[in-house]
């Protein structure tokens, strides 16, 4: 939570929530070159297009609010450094969680607590925001997250089954 202060503005707000997105965006594609199967492979690049959509979503967010034109290079250029929740890199999470990249069931899974872990911090920050603006926002985003949620869900079912 020490990402989303209650007091934020719904700017400051996106422009956070866009900083998660290009980290989770990051951990996708960076999945996506680590597993073998085609399967999984197609599954981690639709994520991190979705993440893509999301960023864009949240230039659009962002530009409407404030009536200043925003591409996303200029986010960006805003954006210190993509992090992912808990403020981890895709390395960091990697290294930590020790994830057997050849495992694609252990994958899956990083990447369904990723989501939650998303999902809880999106729902706490709305929550806790002073202003109906951004409690708008967050909670927007987060129901893109149990999307997210409910695809890997779905792929996990489909692997097991066929195991």
């Amino acid at each position: 939570m020490h990402l989303f202060s209650a007091s934020a503005s719904p700017e400051e707000a996106i422009i956070t929530g866009f900083g998660l997105e290009m980290g989770l965006r990051d951990f996708y594609l960076t999945m996506e070159k680590k597993v073998k199967k085609e399967g999984a492979k197609k599954l981690f690049s639709q994520l991190a297009e979705i993440e893509l959509l999301h960023e864009q979503r949240l230039v659009e967010l962002y530009t409407a609010m404030t009536k200043k034109p925003a591409s996303l290079e200029d986010f960006k250029n805003k954006v210190v450094q993509p992090a992912m929740e808990g403020g981890l890199t895709t390395t960091e999470y990697l290294n930590r969680y020790n994830i057997e990249t050849e495992n694609e069931l252990d994958i899956l899974s990083m990447a369904m607590a990723i989501e939650v872990q998303a999902l809880d911090l999106y729902l706490r920050a709305a929550d806790s925001s002073k202003t109906a603006e951004t409690k708008e926002v967050l909670s927007t985003i987060a129901g893109e997250e149990r999307q997210h949620i409910q695809k890997l869900g779905q792929y996990i079912d489909q692997q097991m089954e066929a195991a």
